[in-house]
């Protein structure tokens, strides 16, 4: 999740939590954009040597989260309960293809372009950003 705009630049669903399931997402959001910094939950799938490599590949700045303190990776946990609440909760997945398809469909349709967020002024991450970077061209 992009902090600035709440944007979801990489996802990944999987059966095991393993490196693989954050590379995959890694690489995702690293193809939409390079951030300044990653910010992240002590996990070890997050510190693999592997995950580690591809931020200072691409030379972004590697923050986490002190070890029993969820709190401070706050926006991920509030995302995750979002996704919860609003989309797994409320469906019912004929197998996992069907769950990653409708989840996906969640962030892409309904989080990014239809959610608002009182901290981005009641716009959706979509609209937010569209708004910045009319601003930010002359």
């Amino acid at each position: 999740m992009d902090v600035f705009s709440r944007a979801i630049r990489g996802w990944n669903l999987s059966r095991i939590l393993d490196t693989s399931l954050t590379l995959v997402a890694l690489r995702g959001a690293l193809a939409l954009c390079i951030p300044e910094m990653h910010h992240s939950d002590q996990g070890v799938h997050y510190a693999a040597k592997e995950y580690v490599d591809l931020l200072h590949q691409y030379q972004v700045q590697i923050s986490m989260a002190a070890q029993g303190k969820p709190e401070e990776n706050g926006y991920a946990e509030r995302l995750m309960r979002t996704i919860k609440e609003e989309e797994v909760d409320l469906s019912e997945y004929n197998d996992f293809a069907d769950a990653r398809r409708q989840i996906g469909r969640f962030i892409e349709d309904v989080y990014m372009t239809k959610r608002i967020h009182s901290a981005l002024g009641y716009l959706t991450p979509t609209d937010y950003e569209a708004a910045w970077r009319s601003q930010a061209t002359p």
